[in-house]
Parts: structure tokens; C-alpha cells; sequence
């Protein structure tokens, strides 16, 4: 549906009134290339809604523009954005739909209360240098951080608007017309070579957002555009006001050289330095008025539910509602070093041979553990640990501490000790698997991205230069580049010993490289049309989820054989949303934003099934040959038929008691010696047995 509009005098009096099936209720904000209204769904949810001007939706560069600010903001969609629920870049006034977040922008509450204390702009500080990471992460440069680009919610501040272009907001464009951002917040480089700018642009943002944050002005101060930008590149930015625990800092991100600035994990960590209570989700801004509350509804913890019922919910209204959900926190009492093993889990019987199990919370957070199976125990991470459990009742073998961050990924046996993987640390570690000490401590290379594969650990530099590390011993193995790809991000599957990494190119084809994780030399090189991300191996092929380049979309599965160079694609009927894909015997399970579900067997050549599973999201769906198995925001284990997708069985939800954040993605199941391991939000790990999922509870 296209908006509908009043009549009025002139292209801006049109003031529609829908926006897809979204009630524009009031006007948010305009900027130069669209009007931000308050919505209202269906359901009842309330929305953001961008409406491009009637007058650039009918330009076909602005329409490009939007579909771009659209994708990236899909891309990066979780806890430091507004995530998007729904968007229309064809519609005859193109428009995005996001979750709405109340709060005030940056900008305007500088004007309102002044500059913040120099406690709020650490904790500011921090919030933005995380949101960045994460976007960074996705390969996404926001080009265009500012205050009025930062809305400061109650779980921290959130970072919006994709779209860099604003026509009428600033005179500066690039030689071909262009806008690149706005001059007071843009780096060097932007206006010196616009073509290079990397994510070192989006920190030299982020210090120029801090001085106005501390200041009320910018770090380089005029009225005229053209003498900002001169200032910019030739001048020494002024510090003046600035608290003097974090001009250093400041200074660094506004260095002239995009090699000279921190990274998001480097600020982080400097930060953590500052003060002993670093919590980047306690960031509340002091005498706000004018503020939007949440509804009772939203912040009530929600109650448990019959675990076997697949309710039939609109996808729009389950994404938002899941995000809802997901968003909460319990308090929870600490797991301390050295903690003899005992019964700590809740076990009842579903089954003569295997009983299921639950165990109490353990360390601090509100998202799920992320476990790992091995050596005959399930190694789990959480907010400030990594603990031990036995898989046969879930008694706590050991708990030892770590930094109190976030982390992408669970802790791993490698090289015979468990490996933390806790990316913020400054400390790299290696853990007894039975007592949980520390059996080597070593300083954590300079990074930007962290993976580990088979019993090496691989560290890309802010340059590109990959490290590679023994896991047994902590100790480099080799450094250097990979060929052929500029910044490595790397995928490891299990039972595959080869690391591999993808660089998408301009000319619409994606180079991947398998990298012998030991060695760091390249097994082989393979030049595939469009544009792709690995997603599993079996039987001695590589799969792929093939994504739209605009939209960031899924629109195929690839599965690529390095022994005869042979490529097999199927074309989905519709493209994917923030698709999540596991791999089986040779069918790629695909799980989407909204619930949707299929299985695609690249042999047959052909989609073997759909469902509608009307969970908002999930993990990432694990096969054991007879089952498909996700888990979802509110900690609900879910199970299908992975020969017909028919639903068989899901667990009670286990949400948390109050919001921090969205994670950006959810631990996937674990299946092993006939037992399916989940964890929670509200932090609890359980395990069911994996042959009756209608016995589940």
C-alpha cells in the first residue's frame, strides 16, 4: 500500500497518512531527504516510520540511496540501532519502518540540560564505540555519526540513520555531486580522499560527537561549512572543556591518520580502565524531561506460556514483539573461582535413559550463555565468566572470571585447554578443562576481529595482517597477509580443518579463501558470482547463503565443490530477511526474520519444505538427521521434522526480568549423545533429550 495522502498545497503538505499497513500518528523529525513520523501497527505497536519527500521519490539516485540506508540498516539491525521491521523502497513514496525508541536525541540533549558530567560521557563513550564495532562488523560505514544521529534510550545510546544524503542541509558535495556526511563531524579523509573512507571515519565521528557531548560545540567551530572543512583536515582540534580523563581518548579518535585512531575494541578497553564500574547499559542522562515511557506491558516479565502451542502471529508484529521480549534482565548471583563441582542443576525425568535438566543462572548479563561441547563437558560463556558443566545433570564443575563484556562467541576446548574468547579482554588465556586455572596468560594481540579454528586462534589486525595462535601455548605461530583478501573475517565449521574467508567484491562476485589455520597458507582460491557468506561444509563442499547487495537479503543457497570446481545454486522464492542457515547431510536449513523456515537440498537441486514457525527470530537451525532445532529470543528450544518441517515440540519461554539490550544473535542448540543443550536470557543453561521433542517442557 502506498502512502495516502491529505490534500494540501505544495509537495510537503501531503502529510500521508499510511505508510504500508503503518498509521502515521505525528510528526518526529524532517530531515533533507525524508519526514520520521510516530506509527502505529495493526497490533497496536508503535513505530518509526522514514517517508521519503514526494519530490526526491521521484529521483532514481534518491531512490538508490534510500534502498542503501535501508539495507545497512537491516544489516546492522540489534541492541545499538533501531531495529527495522518493515520497509518499502518501491512504494511510490519509499519508506522504513523501525522499532520506535523513546528517548531524546543527543543533539537535543545537549541543548536542553548542557554539556553531560564526565561519567555520562564515559559511559556515552562507550556505548557508541560498541554500537560501532557491531556495525563495523557487518561491513557497514555509517559515514555520518552526529548527534542528531544518537538517540539516547534507557539501555544505553542507539545509533540511527543510514542515509547520508541531506541536500539541504549542507553545501558540500564531492566532484560528482555527492554528499559525503556533515562537515562539523566528518574525518580528514572524507574530504580528502571520499573513495577510501573506512570505518576510521565513523571514530573520527565519534570523537567530534564526544566534544560536542562535553562542550555543546564541535572540535573544529565555524559557521561557514568550507572553513570547518579546512579545519578539519589542517588544524588541531579544540579540547578545551573537555574532562581531562577522557581528552586523551578524544584526541586519538581525532587524529588526522585513519591508522592513527583506535579501534571500537581498543576504546573499549581503554575505557574499562577509566573506572572500575564500566557498564556501557547504565547510560541515563541526567534531568530529561519531554521523554516517551515504555508501557507497563513492555517491561513486565513475561509470563510462562503452554510450551506446545505454535502461535500464528503477523511476522511484523512477532519481530518486534520478540525483540520486546528478548530485552530483559534478571539479577543473578555470582559463579566465584575455584568452586568445588556440586549439584547445581534442576533435573525431572522425560525419558527412561536420559533425564532433562536446568540449571541456576550463573554470572551476570541478560543474554544467554553461548556453550560448546567437549572433553566430555560443556564449556559455557556468560557476561564476567566462563564455567564448566557436567552434560549428564548440569552440575557445575567450575567457574572462573573473565572481563565483563559482551561476547560473539562460546568458549572452546583447543589445544587441549579451554579458550575464553572474550573479544574486549586485554588478556589472552588458556583454562584447564577439569579445574578451570589458568594455564598460560598472555597480552591479546591488537585486533579487530578474533576467531579460532581447530587448535589455532586467528587475530586480524587493524591493517589486515592475520596472527595466528597456538592454543596449547599462547604463543604466535605466524603472521601475515592472506591473498587476496584485504580484511579477513573468518568461517570454521566443524569437522573441517580448513579456516575460510570472503571478500565481496565491486564487480558483484565474491573471492573466498581456504586458509590452513596452522600455517596460514592458502589450500585454495575460488573467484564465485554474487555475493556470499559461507555457512557450512559437508562432504567436502562448501555452502553458501547468496545475499542481495543492497538490500543485504537472501535470494539463494550456493554450494561450491573445490575438487571439480563445481557450482550448484537454488533461487528462493522470496528473498530471506536476517537469515540464519545451518547445514546438515548436504540440505541447508534456512531460518529468517518473521519465522520463516525451509530446507533446501542442493543435490535434489530443489526446496524441500517451508513452515511458518512465527517466532520473530532465532539461532541459527542445527540438524541432527531426524530434527531441525533453533532457539528463539525468549529461550524457548524449538523443534521440526527435518524431513517435512512439521512442528514437534518446544520448550516453556525462560526470559529475563528487564531490558538490556537486543543481542545481536542467539546461541545456537547443541546436539550430543542424544541430548539437545540450550541456553536462556534468563541465564540458565537445560538440556532435553533429543528423540521426543512433544515430551518437552
Amino acid at each position: 500500500m502506498a502512502p495516502q495522502s491529505n490534500i494540501g498545497i505544495g509537495a510537503e503538505a501531503e502529510l500521508p497518512e499510511y505508510a504500508g499497513h503503518y498509521l502515521l500518528e505525528s510528526c518526529l523529525g524532517s530531515g533533507g531527504m525524508g519526514v520520521v513520523h510516530r506509527a502505529r501497527s495493526t497490533s497496536g505497536m508503535t513505530l518509526a516510520v522514514k517517508v521519503v519527500h514526494a519530490e526526491f521519490a521521484r529521483d532514481p539516485e534518491f531512490r538508490g540511496r534510500f534502498r542503501q540506508e535501508v539495507a545497512a540498516a537491516r544489516r546492522v539491525s540489534g541492541a545499538f540501532t533501531a531495529p527495522v521491521v518493515d520497509a518499502d523502497p518501491e512504494a511510490e513514496r519509499p519508506w522504513m519502518a523501525t522499532l520506535f525508541i523513546p528517548g531524546p536525541t543527543l543533539s537535543d540533549e545537549v541543548k536542553r540540560n548542557g554539556p553531560m558530567s564526565a561519567e555520562q560521557l564515559r559511559r556515552l563513550m562507550a556505548g557508541l564505540a560498541e554500537a560501532l564495532r557491531d556495525i563495523h562488523r557487518v561491513g557497514v560505514v555509517h559515514r555520518d555519526l552526529k548527534p542528531s544521529n544518537v538517540l539516547l534510550a534507557e539501555d544505553g545510546p542507539k545509533v540511527i540513520d543510514f542515509g547520508i544524503s541531506r541536500p539541504k542541509d549542507s553545501e558540500l558535495r564531492t566532484e560528482t555531486g555527492k554528499l559525503i556526511g556533515t562537515p562539523p563531524f566528518m574525518a580528514p579523509e572524507q574530504f580528502r580522499r571520499p573513495r577510501e573512507v573506512g570505518p576510521a571515519a565513523d571514530i573520527f565521528a565519534l570523537g567530534s560527537v564526544m566534544v560536542h557531548a562535553a562542550t555543546g560545540r564541535g572540535p573544529f567551530d565555524s559557521d561557514s561549512p568550507y572553513v570547518v572543512a579546512y579545519q578539519v583536515v589542517h588544524d588541531e582540534p579544540d579540547l578545551t572543556d573537555v574532562p581531562e580523563s577522557l581528552a586523551p581518548l578524544v584526541a586519538r579518535c581525532l587524529a588526522k591518520e585513519p591508522e592513527e585512531r583506535p579501534t571500537p575494541d581498543e576504546l573499549m578497553r581503554d575505557l574499562r580502565s577509566l573506572a572500575a564500574s564500566y557498564d556501557t547499559q547504565a547510560f541515563i542522562p541526567t534531568q530529561r524531561t519531554g521523554g516517551v515511557s515504555l508501557p507497563p506491558s513492555a517491561t513486565a516479565p513475561a509470563k510462562r506460556t503452554d510450551g506446545r502451542r505454535w502461535v500464528r502471529r503477523a511476522a511484523v508484529g512477532a519481530v518486534a514483539l520478540g525483540i520486546v521480549a528478548t530485552g530483559v534482565v534478571v539479577v543473578l548471583r555470582q559463579a566465584h573461582e575455584d568452586r568445588r563441582p556440586q549439584d547445581a542443576g534442576r533435573t525431572h525425568s522425560t525419558s527412561a535413559e536420559i533425564h532433562a535438566w536446568e540449571t541456576a543462572a550463573v554470572a551476570g548479563g541478560s543474554v544467554a550463555p553461548q556453550c560448546s561441547y567437549g572433553d566430555g563437558a560443556l564449556f559455557c560463556g556468560r557476561q564476567g565468566a566462563v564455567f564448566a558443566l557436567d552434560p549428564s545433570d548440569g552440575a557445575l564443575l567450575w567457574s572462573h572470571s573473565t572481563a565483563k563484556s559482551r561476547r560473539d562467541s562460546p568458549p572452546v576446548l583447543s589445544g587441549g585447554l579451554v579458550q575464553p574468547l572474550v573479544e574486549e579482554s586485554r588478556r589472552l588465556e588458556g583454562l584447564d578443562p577439569a579445574s578451570g586455572r589458568a594455564r598460560w596468560d598472555r597480552a591479546m594481540p591488537a585486533h579487530d576481529g578474533m576467531h579460532l579454528a581447530g587448535d589455532t586462534l586467528l587475530f586480524t589486525g587493524p591493517d589486515g595482517t592475520v596472527t595466528g595462535v597456538d592454543g596449547a601455548s599462547g604463543e604466535p605461530v605466524w603472521s601475515h597477509r592472506i591473498r587476496g583478501q584485504d580484511f579477513p573475517s573468518f568461517a570454521s565449521f566443524a569437522g573441517d580443518p580448513l579456516a575460510y574467508s570472503t571478500r565481496v567484491g565491486d564487480d558483484g562476485y565474491s573471492t573466498v579463501a581456504a586458509v590452513v589455520p596452522r600455517t596460514g597458507s592458502v589450500r585454495w582460491e575460488a573467484r564465485l558470482e554474487g555475493s556470499l557468506k559461507p555457512v557450512g561444509s559437508y562432504g567436502g563442499s562448501l555452502y553458501f547463503l547468496a545475499e542481495d547487495r543492497l538490500s543485504g537479503d537472501t535470494t539463494a543457497v550456493v554450494r561450491y565443490t573445490p575438487e571439480d570446481g563445481a557450482v550448484r545454486r537454488v533461487e528462493l522464492p522470496v528473498p530471506r530477511m536476517v537469515a540464519r542457515a545451518g547445514v546438515g547431510t548436504g540440505v541447508v536449513y534456512i531460518l529468517a526474520a518473521g519465522g520463516s523456515l525451509e530446507a533446501v537440498d542442493l543435490e535434489a537441486r530443489k526446496r524441500m519444505w517451508a513452515v511458518e514457525t512465527s517466532v520473530s527470530r532465532g539461532s541459527a537451525p542445527v540438524a541432527d538427521g531426524g530434527h531441525v532445532y533453533f532457539t528463539t529470543p525468549d529461550g524457548r528450544l524449538l523443534a521440526v521434522d527435518a524431513r517435512t518441517g512439521r512442528p514437534l515440540g518446544q520448550t516453556l519461554p525462560r526470559p529475563g526480568a528487564a531490558s538490556d539490550g537486543v543481542p545481536s544473535s542467539l546461541p545456537e542448540p547443541l546436539v550430543r549423545d542424544g541430548r539437545v543443550y540450550a541456553s536462556a536470557p534468563d541465564g540458565t543453561v537445560f538440556s532435553v533429550p533429543a528423540k521426543d521433542p512433544a515430551a518437552w517442557r
